[in-house]
């Protein structure tokens, strides 16, 4: 199908198109003044941004004892071999100055008597650095912020109520903006000189998360079946701590918690960490989640006891947990909180250099849907909004510092996920938890793959469905356990550490 058969709007020359509003997607707007950008978003934005929802804080050298040499060997260490020194290097020089940003924009950070800001840890820093916003509401604090001068701002436009579903592409290749649907089911082909994806994760693609479940990989699906080259697919990190009490999503119990002095027990208040790994509840995320599978696989229901770190201060300093907690009857001030793993965050995305750019001429992601090296095989806590900034600064300067081709679209691609329907994508998200989760093994990989080729089969290449067929792809050519995969068929990690990398052709 041409573009003439659709209704069209061309952006004006050099303007950025950004697909979605969470936080490295509205940073990178602010940041690009005065040129004019559009942002791309559905209605449901304001509530289905991952950034909002992350609690702990933002991580950045920001005190006298700390360092970006320590911070960026941390992240280093998280990562299992896979962090690009590099990068790691540019995440953590350049973090603290988009902290302080952040601050200058009116981000109501916590701060100690001293008027400096107040600095929690969290697993596997070796020093606290995460700062925090009102215990533990920092991501919808930073949001809400970038919102409101987002929308103060002159130079960017919303264009709300739209979700974008397929990649426009001109003669040559080059991505030449996006065809958008509205919430009434009318299409609009959107040209823009440049696009920048946005769109967050993967975890509505499980069917236990702690993401928004509209997050389902949308920007991977788009870019993978127009020939993007993706990174480390395989790697989706699971919370080890979200709250156990049947909601979809799962609502998070913070690492911070931990990070004060939370432990994990049994049902008799016993601890187990100390069974699994010796830095114990502050051990890496995949190792706790893991320790917190085994329990759950052996008919021990995992508890996260809060009663003594934090007690009768519990709804003063975690404000968002304790009304999860309260509102499923548990009051964690004397309570026992009932905790399971979760998808959290995806190190895997669209593979870019230092600046976004993706391997599509014109095309940049930035974000979690990204994947610059940062997280290697996971990701250090709190490293998410940090990113976020930092990646996004650095899109907005590149972008604005070089010159950009005009691009005319050619031919679409109408993508087909509405014909998913919720039975497909409840089987879809069922499939990938039983198969493609906390443990993993060949059998299981296939039988996921074999499904969703069936569901692909059925419906056509929904974003969702190419989203998953590569994660699970990638995850079966990884025969090692490395950071967030583990495979109980290969339990070893391999002498070698090689990040993957693969284009959806590959796969056909």
């Amino acid at each position: 199908m041409t573009l003439g058969h659709l209704d069209t709007k061309r952006l004006p020359a050099g303007a950025v198109l950004v697909v979605g509003a969470g936080l490295a997607g509205l940073y990178l707007a602010l940041k690009l003044a005065p040129r004019q950008v559009y942002v791309l978003t559905s209605r449901r934005s304001s509530v289905g941004a991952a950034s909002a929802w992350a609690q702990g804080g933002i991580a950045a050298a920001l005190s006298a004892e700390d360092s970006a040499e320590s911070h960026a060997r941390d992240t280093i260490a998280a990562g299992d071999g896979l962090v690009d020194p590099e990068i790691a290097r540019i995440l953590a020089t350049e973090g603290p100055a988009r902290v302080h940003d952040l601050d200058a924009l009116g981000v109501p950070f916590d701060r100690n008597d001293k008027g400096e800001l107040y600095l929690s840890l969290e697993a596997a820093h070796s020093m606290p650095r995460v700062a925090r916003v009102k215990g533990d509401t920092a991501g919808r604090e930073i949001i809400n912020i970038m919102v409101e001068r987002t929308r103060a701002a002159e130079h960017v436009t919303g264009l709300i109520g739209w979700r974008a579903e397929s990649l426009l592409q001109d003669g040559n290749g080059a991505i030449a903006g996006a065809l958008a649907r509205n919430d009434d089911g009318s299409l609009l082909g959107i040209e823009a000189d440049i696009t920048v994806m946005a769109t967050g994760g993967v975890g509505g693609l499980f069917a236990v998360t702690t993401n928004p479940r509209t997050a389902r990989g949308d920007a991977l699906g788009m870019a993978a079946v127009v020939g993007a080259k993706m990174r480390d697919m395989e790697f989706v990190q699971f919370h080890p701590t979200a709250i156990d009490i049947g909601r979809d999503p799962a609502p998070l119990a913070t690492e911070a918690l931990r990070g004060e002095g939370a432990v994990l027990t049994d049902v008799n208040g016993v601890r187990f960490m100390p069974n699994y790994h010796e830095q114990g509840e502050l051990a890496p995320r995949d190792d706790v989640a893991r320790a917190i599978f085994a329990e759950i696989e052996a008919g021990r229901q995992p508890y996260l006891d809060c009663r003594t770190a934090i007690g009768s201060h519990f709804d003063e300093e975690f404000p968002t947990v304790f009304k999860s907690c309260m509102s499923a009857g548990i009051d964690p001030r004397t309570a026992l909180i009932p905790v399971a793993p979760a998808v959290h965050y995806h190190m895997g995305g669209l593979a870019t250099d230092s600046f976004g750019q993706t391997s599509l001429d014109s095309l940049l992601a930035i974000g979690e849907c990204s994947a610059t090296g940062v997280h290697g095989a996971n990701r250090l806590a709190s490293n998410s909004l940090l990113e976020a900034v930092v990646f996004g600064g650095r899109a907005a300067d590149y972008i604005k510092g070089r010159d950009w081709a005009e691009r005319r679209a050619g031919t679409i691609r109408i993508q087909p996920w509405l014909s998913m329907g919720k039975d497909v994508s409840q089987t879809l998200r069922n499939a990938m938890t039983a198969k493609c989760g906390v443990r993993r093994d060949a059998k299981k990989l296939n039988e996921l793959i074999d499904l969703i080729d069936s569901l692909i089969n059925k419906v056509g290449r929904a974003n969702p469905l190419v989203a998953s067929r590569v994660i699970a792809a990638c995850a079966l050519a990884r025969e090692e356990s490395r950071g967030g995969h583990f495979r109980e068929d290969f339990p070893e990690m391999a002498e070698n550490a090689v990040s993957s990398y693969l284009t959806y052709d590959r796969l056909d």
